[in-house]
């Protein structure tokens, strides 16, 4: 299925049913009177977040969503059917803006959260509604309200609980493909992966967290150069960065001010989210060549990277767990889980206590 993060999309509710203008005419009865009934409500237009998606390539093949009409009122004071909603389903992770792009309507963050994007309008009066004492025979009716319309933007943000970082053929849909299940296109060319990829990692007990993998991230990629700042959008869900650096080029700091950069030029936010660095392909160069390409990184970052190999699977662990105690998980079978420790209210076993029902 093909990746479609944006798209656009004109709605519009339904209109009410008109009013009804009738008199109720039986055998027997003299004085029958109005009994035009009214027009019913037309029907909504909402949007709802759904589980099994992630991708909005429905809306590329249907852009219009219209809801239905109100039923006309009839005679014997029947009131019109309501219109039947309209709702557009999408993954969860899916943004709403108005036509400028700009103006955020809704965010849909979890699974079942629906949004009212257009209301249907009223039904109109049936002639029984203007019956008074002074006009007992109203031959008027009002005509339903018109539904709203209006074009809406959809920007899908992956949700992810971590997402991976860096230039160009940095390896990160290779440390993809090794650290989960998925299956993304690997090739030794930049711009190899053109669309986000997602996936589980899974390390043990409860211990299980969403890996995004971010294309697109090149100098300038915040003014739109590359693939442009379109994919940056999907970090924002991220809440920690794993920032991979091809130990095989000639300036590793240059790749990780790059990188850096860009995220702040898109959200200062991004650049305070907690970042793990790491030199990847160190199979590729000796232990003395990969020495001096951490010499470099240090340059610019002054943290201690991590060294892995997404071919070998070397390091990769290490990454994750480091990713996995970020995310705050506290499971005894990782290396990270701290030991648990006696409490000054805990009871000692070897203490003989009187049995107690309590």
């Amino acid at each position: 299925m093909k990746f479609l993060d944006q798209a656009k999309v004109y709605i519009r509710s339904g209109g009410g049913g008109a009013g009804c203008v009738s008199f109720r005419r039986e055998k027997f009865v003299e004085y029958g009177g109005p009994d035009g009934g009214d027009g019913g409500r037309g029907g909504d237009v909402w949007i709802e977040a759904v589980e099994g998606l992630n991708t909005l390539i429905d809306f590329r093949y249907q852009q219009h969503f219209k809801a239905a009409r109100g039923g006309h009122g009839m005679g014997k004071q029947r009131t019109g059917a309501r219109g039947d909603d309209a709702v557009l389903k999408v993954p969860v992770g899916t943004q709403v803006y108005e036509e400028d792009q700009e103006t955020l309507i809704a965010d849909l963050t979890e699974v079942g959260q629906r949004v009212l994007l257009a209301a249907g309008g009223n039904g109109g009066w049936g002639n029984l509604r203007f019956k008074s004492s002074v006009n007992q025979a109203p031959r008027r009716s009002n005509p339903g309200e018109e539904g709203e319309e209006r074009w809406l933007w959809l920007r899908l943000k992956l949700i992810a609980d971590a997402g991976l970082v860096g230039l160009p053929n940095a390896g990160k849909s290779t440390f993809l493909s090794v650290a989960t299940a998925a299956n993304p296109k690997i090739a030794d060319y930049p711009f190899t992966t053109l669309h986000p990829g997602l996936g589980v990692v899974d390390l043990g007990t409860s211990t299980r967290f969403v890996l995004a993998d971010i294309p697109g991230l090149i100098e300038g990629a915040a003014e739109g150069a590359g693939l442009g700042h379109r994919f940056l959008g999907h970090v924002e869900r991220c809440k920690v960065l794993l920032h991979l650096i091809d130990c095989t080029q000639d300036d590793p700091a240059g790749a990780y001010r790059t990188i850096r950069s860009e995220l702040e030029a898109y959200d200062p936010e991004l650049a305070e989210r907690p970042e793990i660095v790491a030199l990847n392909k160190i199979d590729a160069l000796t232990p003395e060549l990969v020495k001096e390409q951490m010499k470099q990184l240090k340059k610019a970052y002054k943290g201690k990277p991590l060294l892995l190999s997404g071919v070998t699977g070397e390091g990769v662990k290490d990454a994750l767990y480091a990713i996995a105690g970020h995310l705050g998980f506290q499971n005894e079978d990782l290396p990270y889980a701290p030991a648990k420790a006696a409490s000054e209210d805990e009871e000692d076993p070897d203490t003989d206590q009187p049995w107690s029902p309590v």
